[in-house]
């Protein structure tokens, strides 16, 4: 009898029954759908006509051309603004996992006074505005005589993914086993040793996770590569994609090739390493 009571409780609990199985599929593919059809549909009429467009805005088209891709790379040149944005979001990356790497190695193996007042600060830059910014670094990129380069978009999105980085390379490093951090200095490995051939690797999916949300986030970034450049060989994608938009808007297949060529990079990258994403962020979750 006590069996029984405890299994019916079990059961209870976990709730696996045909009906909220039923229910779950449904809500999932809900969510897919509504999730996916934006970009479906986005990249289907991409390869339509402005007639059959404007005709029938949910419809198959009659025969797919690539005209509107031609025309978006004619009138937008948007393979150099590609360049452009690749180098600032790679060159950002880049430094932010260098530096935030290191700096979440220290604050999450050592012990010393003040380490978690440190942490704190440096995390409460998340809560800063990015619009509240904008002057002083706007005056910083003056004086230091680095406005409308390259450089400075580098600096600004690195800047801004010390928080995300931080946190999730922090956590990382502290759940890493202290016995084979032992172990390799045992071995006679030195500090910097130890850190690139021990600990990173360790850490390679929280390193994969901050990679893909500093580049997403320096992909998409529009207001500081409008305000911070004025020359064309220093402009990003978002900005070619808001001008394109709005003074070519009347061309619906040129305008929705380009959104579909400015958005596939960043899905791209997100599907490759979504595994170290999600092991990354359980692990920050349950953590936390």
């Amino acid at each position: 009898m006590k069996n029984s009571i405890a299994t019916g409780k079990n059961r209870g609990l976990k709730g696996y029954t045909p009906a909220t199985n039923i229910v779950s599929y449904i809500v999932m593919v809900f969510i897919v759908i509504i999730s996916l059809f934006p970009i479906i549909w986005l990249v289907i009429s991409s390869f339509k006509t402005n007639i059959e467009i404007l005709e029938s805005a949910f419809s198959w088209p009659q025969t797919p051309s690539w005209t509107g891709y031609a025309q978006a790379i004619e009138i937008s040149k948007i393979q150099y603004r590609y360049i452009t944005s690749l180098i600032v979001s790679c060159s950002a990356t880049s430094l932010a996992l260098l530096v935030f790497s290191m700096a979440g190695y220290v604050l999450g193996r050592f012990r010393f006074k003040g380490r978690g007042l440190i942490f704190g600060v440096l995390i409460s830059s998340m809560l800063v505005p990015s619009e509240a910014m904008i002057q002083p670094i706007y005056q910083m990129a003056f004086i230091l005589n680095i406005y409308d380069t390259k450089f400075i978009l580098i600096l600004v999105y690195t800047a801004f993914a010390m928080a995300t980085c931080l946190f999730l390379l922090r956590n990382s490093f502290t759940d890493i086993p202290k016995e084979l951090e032992e172990a390799a200095y045992l071995e006679g490995a030195s500090f910097n040793r130890t850190f690139l051939s021990v600990m990173l690797p360790l850490a390679k999916p929280a390193l994969m996770s901050a990679a893909v949300l500093t580049f997403i986030n320096c992909w998409n970034e529009l207001l500081y590569a409008m305000l911070l450049t004025s020359r064309e060989s220093n402009r990003t994608l978002p900005l070619m994609v808001k001008y394109f938009t709005s003074s070519f808007s009347f061309n619906y297949p040129a305008m929705f090739a380009a959104l579909v060529m400015y958005i596939a990079p960043s899905v791209f990258i997100y599907i490759v390493l979504q595994e170290q994403v999600m092991s990354s962020m359980v692990t920050g979750a349950i953590k936390g």
